[in-house]
């Protein structure tokens, strides 16, 4: 097999044998689930039920805003006891919050939506929509928009991201080692919504037995291709797939939908065969629960809306002699780190990772020493000292002038950075000035 990857990247320690061979187990259900309002990209969506209603599993609870937002659906049966304010994922936001009564009863409108030979691509946009199913691979852009591109945009490849090059994570991996017959069904019932004849699934090489799997899964469909993908990060990044996988790269400032491509992860496609085949909507997920500070580290799949701190209870707790230093959501090249384990899940809790205070030490950064390792491996072909320094003396003007949107904050720069600058985080800062900055000459135009 021809390994096929991207110019740049870095190759960090991956540490994911914490879990790589440790099959998915279901998380055992919660007592009480807080269930977010935001957990997409997007208009948060709008409660639809009030304090002591009665609800069902997969009842939509939150009804989506907007063409880009997305609906929410209860992942208990049980009772609305709360409408309220709680910690999640990045600061607080409002919360269904339903006492489990453990029945599991199934809402009606949890049915199986026919045979993908008998549903047309309007109808597939739709069952997705309605599921309020978002990408699985962190970024939560619903699922719906991306597969509904503008009239005139020629899409003719769809790709998976089965690489998962985020170190720790394993969550995909199990995936597509047990469930790969939802990964591949899931991949064609994207390519029928967009009209699609051709498709790839990407692997890392590191994950000999998903290439297996999916590839056996596979094995039928001629226009389906599954390819191996060289192991470095940020090997699962979006243009970074596209240029691996078909060679061509996406203008700057574009979407991957003007190289003529639609990226979905395996986690987003897997559930869209979940959700056709059975009607459930997007109300559970895998999270690794991982790193050094856990005493049994597990993929397991957990309700939306699970208290983090019960997850990791399940999973042994923290070990005694090691002082947990970090707790973050996600990976810990683009995860988001957490000030208490009081938050609770959402559809893109990807990994729960608890690293010691030794890991978590930041070293003190020093002045630049214009080596020129961070413009060598950008996978953006961006200069991040440059675009850095602008932001740290708020010249966010001249930040952009060196493309500071561009960047797809993977953290690369920060890590290989020898005089620890803080690269990315003053990045990040800067294209939140330039899109504010842009915000408000939009307003006075208006």
């Amino acid at each position: 097999m021809k390994l096929l990857t991207f110019k740049g990247g870095i190759h960090p320690p991956y540490n994911k044998e914490y879990t790589n061979e440790i099959a998915l187990k279901k998380a055992e259900a919660p007592k009480v689930v807080y269930i977010p309002l935001q957990q997409h990209i997007g208009a948060p969506a709008k409660a639809i039920v009030a304090v002591g209603d009665k609800v069902k599993l997969g009842q939509i609870i939150g009804e989506s805003q907007g063409f880009v937002s997305s609906n929410i659906h209860s992942s208990v049966s049980g009772k609305v006891i709360a409408i309220e304010q709680r910690e999640i994922p990045g600061g607080k936001g409002l919360c269904v919050v339903i006492e489990n009564d453990f029945n599991e009863t199934l809402d009606e409108s949890v049915q199986p939506k026919g045979n993908l030979e008998d549903l047309d691509s309007k109808d597939i946009v739709k069952y997705i929509q309605e599921a309020g199913i978002v990408g699985m691979g962190g970024a939560t852009f619903p699922t719906h928009v991306k597969l509904s591109p503008p009239p005139n945009t020629n899409i003719d490849v769809v790709i998976l991201n089965g690489a998962e090059c985020e170190p720790y994570l394993t969550a995909d991996h199990r995936l597509m080692v047990e469930h790969a017959e939802d990964v591949v069904f899931g991949i064609r019932v994207i390519m029928k919504a967009l009209n699609v004849n051709k498709g790839f699934i990407g692997i890392e090489v590191n994950k000999p037995d998903a290439i297996e799997a999916v590839t056996n899964a596979a094995k039928t469909y001629n226009n389906i291709e599954v390819v191996g993908l060289e192991v470095k990060y940020p090997q699962g990044a979006e243009k970074q797939l596209i240029y691996a996988c078909t060679g061509r790269e996406v203008p700057s400032g574009a979407l991957p939908s003007a190289a003529g491509a639609v990226v979905d992860n395996v986690g987003t496609a897997a559930q869209i065969s979940k959700t056709i085949k059975t009607g459930m909507p997007l109300v559970e997920r895998i999270t690794t629960v991982t790193g050094s500070c856990i005493k049994q580290p597990a993929n397991l799949i957990t309700k939306v809306g699970t208290v983090v701190s019960e997850i990791i209870d399940q999973c042994g707790g923290f070990k005694e002699d090691v002082k947990v230093g970090k707790l973050i959501m996600g990976g810990p090249m683009m995860g988001m780190t957490q000030y208490t384990t009081n938050i609770v899940t959402n559809k893109g809790s990807s990994g729960i990772l608890c690293i010691s205070v030794e890991e978590a030490k930041i070293a003190e950064p020093s002045n630049c020493l214009r080596c020129g390792r961070c413009t060598d491996i950008c996978p953006a072909f961006l200069q991040p000292l440059y675009i850095s320094a602008n932001s740290l003396k708020g010249d966010f003007e001249r930040a952009e002038e060196h493309r500071a949107l561009d960047c797809i904050e993977c953290g690369s720069c920060s890590y290989i950075c020898p005089a620890r600058r803080p690269l990315v985080e003053s990045i990040r800062n800067a294209k939140r000035q330039i899109q504010a900055m842009r915000r408000k000459q939009q307003a006075a135009k208006k």
